[in-house]
């Protein structure tokens, strides 16, 4: 948990005088702001307050959590310590202020109804996986709600996914229709419960229900036993059933049965992407793969991310692991986070594919209208019920690199956004907001002194993306009541991010500022790690798939120092041809072809790829071609098409990821030891030569050397390009971003050689790809601004606790 010291504030005529007055009883005020709501911290208060014999009131407000309190001024300060030292885990505390207020003479300690005046901003609680004791109780026949699948605490549950407006109280989200029955209603003014004023309660009595239909859009069930037997009954004959979780719906499946998992794959059109599976307990998932202690941390943390691990070369559960992720030794694996999910999996009593409730390209259903709609054409069965979702999420998907456990996220959603407290980077009195950029796309929105980023919201090149980018931030801009000073955007105005900046500012009547891409990359995981305000040079090294340069061409492969305030590309790979627009990163042959076909002994590996007729048509494309790129997504693309790991893909990254799997494999056996790089010796300029390392590549397979070890001499010669520009400069400090950095293998080898001659940054809370770029818009922007404080603080968690 973050915190500040407690700050004493003097209004006018107000504070007390002399030694005597830190023992006189007046009304004091504590203001606490940060992640207060949703969190059980009213409750915390109230029977903090009792202990230490108090009187006062408790109530949330728009602008965080109001404490009223009689007591002398060293009482109060002693309260503001014990509340900060004390407070629920999953609060994160940014300040603590206490003023003099005017007197009230308080009978008892209570919690009041909370204030909707006021400007909004506080942090916003992320939705909270299933804790161990809701678990425990669903699981108890004894106890009322055993088997019941909304079953929630003041330490879990929804919270910013059914989130109306602030502050955070149950008429406030989507269970205000839903009036509590007399035994929750006794549970939620209980102070030694555990639900004790807590917003999501219910119970089998109460009006929250299932409902189960069949594909044509015909109920058949509302009935809970009878729903989650006729499911189970579906999922045991190899059909898939979409159910409505916490942020939308998903698609399960039996995760042993390759037929099943083959028709999933046939309706989604979804050929080769990997599709997570749900484990009903980490028991089970030992069986499968393997788990280490921080794996299990994260799985198990209040956030409940997808965690990719390693797979048992025979799975134990007979889990199709070739259907579920074909040609990689890594699966995306996840507990059941919410009461009806561990129903479904402790039913079934399998591992259940768990993949997004869409088709391919498209946002998640979250509506019972929107499923019923369109996921018929994929599901069997529809499993919904009717607490309202107002905010869509994906699951969010974290990694683990293999040897230095560096935490990477690969997506940032349910449980993760949008909470975010950048260590030591604060903006006061300064509002702007932030659209990104295209893929992997998400805004940010600095606001009142917090910092706001959006879960990942896809790539805006569909309508239906685009709608549902723009509902989301309008949803944004209602819950805080404002509008931004100011529009920042990425320099490509072919991106509907910037158009829509362009839409919103002339609206607005504000400045619309547009960031480069890849300095945007650097300013976040600079920001992250708290460089933007230091004296010492940095480099960057941002490594991604496309960016618009301030030349016009793609940039993707950059070296970029920052020192004081400033940002100067120093450096980048050779450029090559940019052939056939977006048709490029879905065919990794033509990366092959525009990288090698300049080198003569490449032919007999690039023309067995082509018919005659494309051959002449895309070689005579090249001579024409104007538009250039340096990029290393394509980079690896190229390499693993002429590895023969994929010509064409059906998912962004797929080649880079086959890549990888074969790097991986190979030093698995054999460690960080390759004696072969692709790079010369001496590295005489900063532009990087793609054509001598793809003709150390192309002379190696020539030669007959094995897949595997080819792919690992790659890794390293990456490895070796930043080692040579970080000498030839003189800088120590070295920060990474961009897709490319999802490669763990990749982070950990530039550890294995870099560290400890030099410091290396990586991303902390945001993923190194372009999820990151809008949070990257603003602390590039801070640097032009004179009212940006950088200070060095103490490291914000990721994650919250473990369940």
């Amino acid at each position: 948990m973050r915190q500040q010291f407690v700050s004493i504030e003097k209004p006018s005529g107000h504070e007390p005088q002399g030694i005597a007055a830190l023992h006189k009883t007046m009304t004091f005020h504590l203001h606490l702001t940060g992640q207060v709501q949703g969190v059980g911290f009213r409750p915390f208060v109230w029977q903090l307050a009792r202990s230490m014999k108090l009187k006062g009131s408790v109530s949330n407000g728009a602008d965080g959590v109001h404490i009223y309190v009689n007591a002398d001024l060293e009482t109060a300060r002693v309260l503001a310590r014990r509340v900060q030292a004390e407070a629920p885990t999953l609060a994160r505390i940014q300040s603590v202020g206490i003023t003099e207020a005017d007197p009230i003479d308080f009978s008892d300690f209570t919690i009041v109804e909370s204030q909707a005046s006021g400007l909004a901003s506080l942090l916003l609680t992320p939705d909270l996986a299933l804790c161990d004791a809701c678990r425990a109780e669903m699981d108890d026949p004894a106890n009322r709600r055993f088997g019941y699948a909304f079953t929630t605490c003041t330490h879990c549950g929804p919270r910013y996914s059914i989130l109306h407006q602030l502050p955070y109280d149950r008429p406030a989200t989507t269970m205000a229709p839903f009036g509590m029955c007399a035994d929750c209603e006794q549970e939620y003014h209980d102070p030694s419960n555990r639900r004790f004023y807590s917003q999501t309660n219910s119970c089998p009595n109460c009006p929250v229900e299932l409902s189960l239909f069949l594909g044509s859009g015909r109920l058949l069930s509302q009935d809970q036993s009878e729903i989650i037997r006729q499911s189970i009954d579906a999922l045991t004959a190899g059909k898939t059933v979409a159910v409505k979780g916490i942020g939308g719906f998903l698609l399960l499946c039996d995760a042993t049965n390759a037929d099943a998992i083959h028709q999933l794959r046939e309706r989604k059109h979804r050929p080769s992407k990997p599709l997570a599976v749900l484990y009903p307990s980490v028991n089970q998932l030992r069986q499968d793969c393997d788990l280490a202690d921080d794996e299990l941390a994260l799985l198990t943390s209040s956030a409940a991310p997808i965690i990719l691990l390693n797979n048992r070369v025979t799975p134990l559960s007979g889990l199709a692991v070739d259907q579920l992720a074909p040609g990689l030794n890594q699966l995306g694996v996840l507990l059941p986070y919410a009461p009806l999910l561990a129903l479904l999996a402790d039913a079934f009593g399998k591992p259940l594919v768990a993949t997004s409730g869409n088709s391919s390209g498209s946002p998640i259903c979250y509506t019972n209208e929107q499923a019923l709609a369109q996921l018929p054409a994929v599901a069997d069965l529809l499993l919904a019920h009717n607490r309202d979702i107002v905010v869509p999420q994906d699951d969010s998907v974290m990694r683990l690199s293999p040897t230095y456990r560096q935490p990477i996220v690969l997506r940032r959603s349910r449980g993760l956004a949008p909470t975010f407290m950048p260590t030591g980077f604060t903006h006061p009195n300064v509002n702007v907001l932030a659209l990104g950029a295209s893929l992997k796309s998400t805004f940010a929105w600095q606001l009142r002194g917090n910092t706001y980023v959006s879960q990942y919201l896809g790539d805006l090149e569909s309508y239906d993306t685009q709608t549902n980018f723009r509902a989301t931030l309008d949803h944004f801009l209602a819950l805080f009541d404002a509008t931004p000073d100011a529009v920042l955007a990425d320099r490509h105005e072919g991106y509907f991010s910037t158009q829509l900046a362009h839409e919103l500012a002339a609206i607005w009547r504000v400045p619309l500022v547009s960031i480069q891409h890849h300095e945007a990359h650097l300013a976040a995981v600079l920001a992250e790690n708290e460089l933007l305000g230091q004296v010492e040079p940095v480099l960057g090294i941002i490594w991604d798939g496309t960016g618009y340069g301030t030349d016009g061409q793609i940039w993707g492969g950059e070296f970029i120092t920052y020192e004081d305030g400033d940002f100067q590309r120093i450096g980048h790979f050779d450029y090559f041809d940019a052939l056939l627009g977006d048709k490029m990163p879905r065919e990794p042959r033509l990366s092959a072809l525009s990288l090698a076909f300049d080198i003569p002994s490449a032919d007999e590996l690039l023309r067995p790829k082509f018919t005659e007729k494309e051959w002449n048509l895309y070689t005579k494309v090249g001579v024409r071609n104007k538009l250039k790129t340096s990029s290393v997504g394509r980079l690896f693309d190229g390499v693993a098409a002429l590895l023969g790991l994929a010509d064409t893909v059906s998912y962004e990254g797929e080649a880079a990821l086959l890549l990888e799997n074969c790097a991986t494999r190979y030093v698995r056996t054999n460690g960080y030891t390759i004696a072969q790089s692709y790079l010369p010796e001496t590295l005489s300029t900063n532009r990087i030569s793609t054509k001598t390392i793809l003709a150390g590549v192309v002379r190696d397979i020539l030669a007959g050397y094995p897949i595997d070890r080819i792919a690992a001499a790659f890794h390293y010669t990456l490895v070796q390009v930043v080692a040579a520009v970080a000498q030839r400069t003189g800088v120590r400090q070295l920060a990474f971003s961009g897709g490319v950095f999802q490669n763990g293998l990749l982070v950990d080898w530039l550890r294995h050689e870099l560290e400890p001659a030099h410091q290396l940054y990586f991303h902390q809370q945001l993923s190194p790809n372009d999820e990151c770029i809008s949070f990257g818009q603003i602390a590039h922007y801070s640097l032009s601004t004179t009212n940006t404080v950088h200070v060095k603080t103490e490291t914000a968690h990721v994650l919250s606790h473990s369940r």
